[in-house]
């Protein structure tokens, strides 16, 4: 008798459709989500590389957004705006781009070496001891220890019969994602606001739809710091504004405040150094050099947050090794962590880190 023959499996081509929105995604990263202005640049691609086809047109595609929930016409010009289907399918595909690459060690589950409160069972077992839940007792071991110890006869059964069952241990994690939307973002020839974006919504995608008991909130800063939420991250955009750091830490700290969480950190975005401060309502900046004045309240903060507990951990995309010395002075303040990582490995870092810091409760 023949057994089963297989053969190699031959994964389909994309349709055009799939093609196309695979690249409209990735557009609206880098259109800070307009939706016109990427429909343009498509437009632009397909003339020069010719991804429709007389069977399926750009005007197809367009109407295929709309239909599937993609896209909305806000008027009869053909103004376009992105969905919050839309935005959520950008924080998954951040996830899946970034996350997807990391290796299996790397992706953690968030596992202790101590047992707690939690969803799940542990394979340890213990006798019961005052102050134990009736929730957590295993019945079956109670009452086979009480049909071994008093006997089927005349049964009974007292608390040295009783078998309590561990549960796994679930560490939850309040964390703040500071990103840098000064001009410096943008300049030098180099995007940097957008990995900064993408790596904020996949990790944004890991704690909804992983840890839901986890927190996360965003916090912005130029001259000034503002919270924005995770469905407006494919819209964030550099401004014409200097770095106010210390601005972004003291709204970080305030935010960690409210979260009830044992474990809090901050991770900060950033490329530069700390060049504004906001004093009786008005902005002092000094572009030029490191400004001892701003350096030094920036440097107070820092030591602010290591006595409350707050570990910052700086992602500094920046080469320059004055740079890097004063990041280094403001970590060891701060007893916290510094990478001095390129664009293509921001994401690696960030993930690694956070994974690291949710297994402990942070001292």
């Amino acid at each position: 008798m023949r057994g089963f023959l297989f053969s190699k499996f031959i994964k389909p081509d994309k349709s055009t459709y799939e093609n196309l929105l695979e690249l409209f995604m990735q557009l609206l990263n880098y259109t800070n989500g307009n939706a016109n202005e990427a429909l343009e640049w498509l437009s632009q691609l397909d003339r020069k590389y010719d991804f429709t086809n007389n069977q399926y047109g750009m005007g197809d595609f367009i109407e295929d957004l709309k239909q599937k929930g993609f896209l909305e016409e806000q008027s009869e010009e053909g103004v376009f705006k992105i969905t919050g289907k839309t935005e959520q399918v950008i924080r998954k595909r951040s996830l899946e781009e970034i996350f997807g690459k990391l290796k299996k060690g790397n992706k953690g589950s968030h596992k202790t070496p101590h047992t707690g409160i939690g969803d799940e069972w542990s394979s340890d077992y213990r006798a019961f001891q005052f102050g134990d839940g009736i929730e957590n007792i295993n019945y079956t071991d109670s009452f086979r220890n009480a049909h071994i110890n008093h006997g089927i006869d005349d049964f009974q059964m007292t608390e040295d019969d009783l078998v309590v069952q561990e549960r796994e241990h679930k560490s939850q994690t309040s964390t703040v994602m500071m990103i840098d939307i000064s001009h410096s973002m943008i300049l030098y020839g180099e995007d940097r606001i957008t990995p900064a974006k993408k790596v904020a919504m996949a990790l944004a995608e890991l704690i909804t739809t992983k840890y839901k008991k986890d927190t996360l909130d965003i916090v912005v800063f130029g001259n000034d710091a503002w919270q924005i939420e995770i469905k407006d991250l494919p819209y964030l955009q550099v401004g014409p504004y200097h770095t106010n750091t210390y601005a972004g830490l003291e709204l970080a700290m305030d935010v960690l405040r409210r979260r009830k969480n044992n474990n809090k950190q901050i991770f900060m975005i950033t490329d530069g150094k700390p060049t504004c401060l906001k004093e009786n309502g008005k902005y002092y900046k000094n572009s030029f050099g490191l400004d001892r004045k701003v350096v030094n309240k920036t440097l107070n903060i820092s030591a602010q947050c290591r006595r409350l507990n707050i570990p910052i951990t700086t992602f500094m995309i920046a080469k320059d090794p004055y740079l890097q010395q004063f990041v280094k002075e403001f970590t060891q303040i701060n007893n916290g962590k510094a990478y001095y990582s390129s664009l293509n490995n921001l994401g690696d870092f960030l993930f690694e880190d956070f994974e690291k810091n949710r297994r402990r409760t942070l001292k």
